[in-house]
């Protein structure tokens, strides 16, 4: 049985709380509405300082690793190294609200849809039970069948489908405007370890998402385009498709909202989370 409920969550530093509607579907996947909104894509402002952290490196180099002392030609060089791949990136206007999973979906979940569970963490490679660990081990076109069943079982109450990557990203982000910081990523991200772990086990983000960073890759609808950062323009075509959020085995650089990274990922790793469109007459019992 689905159900529609209000959620309040307080969604900016000013203290301001807003009512975030959340949908539950009929087998337990778990949504939030994320507010419209504009946000900046692939904004990357690197900084040098010889009194940060090359100074830091400069201090180990001459007191612990014996290697040379830095000049101050090699600072300059690091200045303008950094002003060469400064990016102001591009700005993204999400014009509607949308639910986006609260949760990656889980292997209980993907049982009850597809019959099967394919994760390669579970049995005996894995001691206990995982039916609430992310389901991972599936190919964007697996995910895509798992959406056209999910679709015909729900047929007449909501239609899903993977979120963009630009969806995904501003989701993540919770009205962040900056990239997180590396000291808050632990408290929200499984990450460094040797296995994934139930979903919802770290903090959310200020929306009430889960594990947007770390546990596993998160497969997103857009195609891949060989660069560093996302086009205004995704390519209509291309050979693989884009993951976000980093996984379980990964390390701060990589979990971060802006990662934008290709698949296929390394087969144990990659799983999703959804989009769901609620149909009209569900949205009227609200």
């Amino acid at each position: 049985m689905y159900r529609i409920i209000l959620l309040l969550l307080s969604v900016s530093l000013t203290g301001y709380v807003q009512p975030l509607k959340t949908y539950t579907n009929t087998i337990g996947i778990e949504f939030i509405e994320v507010p419209a909104g504009s946000f900046t894509v692939g904004k990357l402002q690197p900084t040098t300082s010889q009194f940060g952290f090359l100074e830091q490196y400069r201090k180990s180099a001459d007191d612990d690793m014996g290697l040379p002392k830095l000049k101050a030609s090699d600072y300059e060089v690091a200045k303008q190294l950094a002003l060469r791949d400064a990016s102001s990136g591009f700005e993204v206007t999400i014009a509607r609200a949308f639910y986006m999973g609260k949760f990656e979906v889980t292997q209980a979940q993907w049982k009850k849809v597809m019959g099967s569970n394919p994760a390669y963490f579970q049995g005996n490679n894995i001691t206990g039970n995982t039916d609430n660990f992310p389901v991972e081990r599936v190919s964007w076109n697996d995910a895509q069948r798992f959406i056209k069943k999910l679709n015909q079982l729900e047929k007449g109450k909501a239609t899903y489908r993977l979120p963009t990557e630009f969806e995904w990203e501003y989701a993540a982000r919770a009205g962040n405007k900056e990239d997180i910081a590396w000291n808050e990523i632990n408290e929200s991200a499984h990450l460094a370890k040797l296995t994934p772990q139930a979903v919802g086990q770290k903090k959310p983000n200020a929306w009430g998402l889960y594990d947007m960073l770390g546990n596993v890759w998160e497969w997103v609808d857009d195609y891949y385009n060989e660069k560093i950062f996302a086009d205004p323009t995704p390519p209509k075509k291309a050979k693989q498709h884009v993951l976000k959020g980093s996984c379980f085995y990964g390390d701060v650089k990589n979990a971060t909202y802006m990662t934008h990274a290709g698949g296929p990922g390394s087969g144990y790793d990659t799983g999703f989370r959804l989009v769901v469109v609620i149909s009209e007459s569900v949205n009227g019992n609200q």
